[in-house]
């Protein structure tokens, strides 16, 4: 079962319609004022999907880079235009041969990589494309949260004019892998006919602050904040399920 695929990238802005990305940036940029290093202004942004935070962050003025490994999501941050370099590539794996002032590894991408190699190399990756004293801003699944809440079944619903978007996702916890797998279901209707319908399992790792740092540094970076998310001046704690880290060049 692919992640991604066409029938999932096709729902995705739709599905997310709600999710406030322009916070989210501004976000960033307290971030990059409060802990980095000079002017930061290049930025490369690791599992960019359709684009929604490299594109707000390009017309603030950023130089910005995109990658991703779906070339069905990379199809939809093509068709929205904009001054954004989108480059097909895994996280664990692409080398550009130039530095950036940070790094972004947003909306739990690093999640998606489940194993600790796997988690590594995605931050060794992170770290190659940092000059020094560049940032690196990422945002996980919090495990003392995860283990508190526990996921369960959840539905979604967007109006599309005469069309009507359903998602159903059913998520289920692997503790010894510290991995919760989430079926999603993605459906759409012209009134109560089924026109389109697309099945996606997507398998998330959470993480704890210990864990963290020691990712960060054995790929030579520093965790240098840990916070609530979007909350971000807030302490995390069982009721945070996502929290942002912020690292910086070791």
């Amino acid at each position: 079962m692919s992640v991604f695929g066409a029938g999932y990238a096709a729902a995705y802005d739709a599905l997310y319609d709600e999710k406030d990305y322009e916070s989210e940036c501004d976000l960033v940029e307290r971030a990059f004022a409060e802990y980095g290093e000079g002017g930061l202004r290049t930025i490369l942004d690791l599992g960019c999907g359709t684009g929604n935070h490299a594109f707000p962050l390009a017309r603030r003025g950023y130089d910005v880079v995109g990658v991703d490994r779906s070339e069905a999501m990379l199809e939809r941050a093509r068709a929205k235009g904009g001054d954004v370099e989108l480059l097909l590539g895994d996280v664990r794996e692409i080398r550009l041969g130039r530095e950036f002032d940070a790094v972004l590894i947003l909306f739990a991408v690093l999640g998606y990589q489940l194993a600790n190699d796997d988690v590594v190399a995605a931050l060794a990756t992170a770290r190659a494309h940092l000059r020094a004293g560049g940032l690196v801003l990422f945002d996980v699944w919090y495990g003392p949260a995860v283990l508190h809440e526990r996921p369960g079944q959840r539905v979604r619903t967007v109006e599309q004019g005469d069309r009507r978007l359903v998602r159903t996702s059913q998520g289920r916890l692997d503790l010894r892998r510290q991995l919760c797998t989430v079926d999603f279901r993605v459906q759409q209707f012209e009134g109560d006919r089924l026109v389109e319908e697309a099945d996606e399992r997507h398998e998330m790792r959470y993480f704890f602050p210990l864990e963290l740092e020691l990712l960060l540094a054995t790929a030579g970076l520093s965790l240098v904040r840990l916070g609530a998310f979007p909350d971000f001046e807030r302490e995390p704690g069982e009721g945070t399920w996502n929290v942002l880290g912020v690292g910086t060049t070791a």
